[in-house]
């Protein structure tokens, strides 16, 4: 993907319970980041799907138990990473 090109997002299904996204621009790098940190919280089952190997257009599910919504969990999940992301920079920056 080049530096100019965006990542989009389009909400094919939600429900109290499921949640079903097509991600635009975006391929295993990033969804295998974002499944294994949603399938870490309790109650949440995510798995995703690449389309097609030369189309960068992946589906992501969420499913949850009900205790929490999935658009919760995928904000929980992107929020996590987030925070692992800050503190490895911090890490590396006093590695230098």
């Amino acid at each position: 993907m080049s530096a100019t090109q965006k990542t989009a997002i389009y909400v094919e299904k939600y429900t109290q319970n499921f949640l079903e996204l097509k991600i635009e621009g975006e391929g295993h790098t990033l969804l295998n980041l974002i499944v294994d940190e949603l399938n870490s919280i309790p109650n949440v089952e995510a798995a995703y799907r690449v389309e097609h190997p030369l189309l960068k257009t992946a589906r992501l599910m969420i499913r949850t138990s009900g205790s929490k919504s999935p658009l919760d969990a995928f904000r929980e999940a992107t929020e996590n990473i987030k925070n692992k992301l800050e503190e490895l920079k911090k890490q590396v920056a006093q590695h230098k």
